[in-house]
């Protein structure tokens, strides 16, 4: 892409997550103009334009996305919404980082990246831990061919949201311009979609695909809702083209506590990679006898957050030509939870 002076962005959806880490984090940049924002609520509206200097302040999407010279948009409305103003944006032109999950259904996600490849534009979606130095390692390794030609992948992730996802009080000292998010855009399957996979295991079936490449063909599932409209726990076994197989499992009841969980581990047909970020691991063990493991921090899987948005605006400025989380994982971390979804409820394997 040309090399630009300064990036002019909007953003449609301005609540708690989109003004207390990304708008922080691109205000703080030179090289950005932070052009107009649109969210529900006259007040609030206000108060953001105010706080982050906002040229312009709408609560209608449409009438954003016709202000002249924009070159991209950062949308971060509440999941059901995320299609029509991702591929409203991308059909005027602009760039688009798109919070995760990208879409509530396979077929809206390949229709944005079929919107942005068509078109020449950047989709990204902000799945930071991509940003994380040793994952950006464990990538390097599998591509060189650390452990051969990959046979089985486990993924496995789960977050302290019982309360979030059931409809209760969301507690997460981040920001202090609005509260963190309504439940009911999380806890209501009309509005969110569906409940762990989408909300969560979208990160780290996202990153997994990131890590490897593949490809999911069908999916036999089962979920569960214990005292939740949305499912808690999901339990995924996977088909990749090429044969791979594969399993996921999520679960939404870590205590709140505590943080994350999240392990990935690669079998292939010379060893196999381990990512641990609850305890901050990459490890690599070879039928040769040629191991590794990386000496980290006990902090180095922190979840980073800054990294999607400055590695979105440094695309549209020209300064990097890698997009650190395309839309394609997105969409095939979609295509896996969609049929995962469609799985559990006809009881057999369903075709992603």
């Amino acid at each position: 892409m040309p090399e630009k002076k300064k990036a002019r962005l909007g953003f449609i959806g301005a609540g708690w997550w989109a003004t207390s880490n990304h708008m922080p984090v691109l205000a703080q940049r030179d090289d950005v103009e932070m052009v107009a924002v649109c969210r529900l609520g006259a007040d609030e509206l206000q108060q953001v334009k105010t706080e982050f200097g906002f040229e312009h302040a709408t609560e209608d999407f449409r009438e954003l996305l016709e202000i002249p010279d924009l070159d991209g948009i950062v949308v971060s409305s509440p999941h059901g919404m995320h299609h029509e103003h991702a591929l409203a944006a991308l059909k005027k032109g602009l760039h688009v980082m798109c919070e995760k999950p990208l879409t509530t259904n396979a077929r809206d996600a390949r229709e944005l990246v079929r919107a942005a490849d068509s078109r020449g534009l950047q989709l990204l979606i902000p799945h930071g831990w991509h940003h994380t130095p040793y994952v950006q390692e464990a990538r390097q390794r599998l591509n060189s061919g650390a452990v051969g030609e990959i046979e089985f992948v486990q993924c496995h992730m789960a977050s302290p949201l019982r309360e979030l996802l059931t409809g209760g009080r969301f507690d997460y000292a981040m920001g202090d311009m609005f509260m963190p998010p309504d439940s009911s855009t999380w806890a209501d399957p009309e509005v969110a979609g569906g409940g762990y996979g989408l909300s969560q295991m979208s990160h780290s079936a996202a990153l997994t695909f990131w890590l490897t490449g593949l490809q999911p063909r069908r999916v036999a599932a089962l979920t569960s809702a214990p005292g939740s409209r949305v499912e808690l726990y999901d339990a995924l076994t996977v088909e990749f083209d090429g044969g791979v197989i594969g399993s996921f499992s999520g679960a939404a009841t870590i205590p709140s506590d505590r943080g994350f969980q999240l392990d990935i581990r690669i079998f292939g047909t010379d060893g196999v990679l381990s990512l641990d970020f609850e305890r901050a691991r990459l490890q690599v063990l070879r039928n040769d006898g040629d191991h590794y493991e990386s000496q980290l921090e006990a902090d180095a899987g922190a979840y980073a957050c800054d990294g999607p948005p400055n590695n979105f605006v440094d695309l549209i400025l020209g300064k990097t030509d890698e997009n650190m989380t395309p839309g394609v994982v997105g969409m095939k971390a979609i295509e896996m939870v969609d049929a995962a979804y469609r799985s559990a409820a006809e009881g057999k394997f369903v075709d992603v």
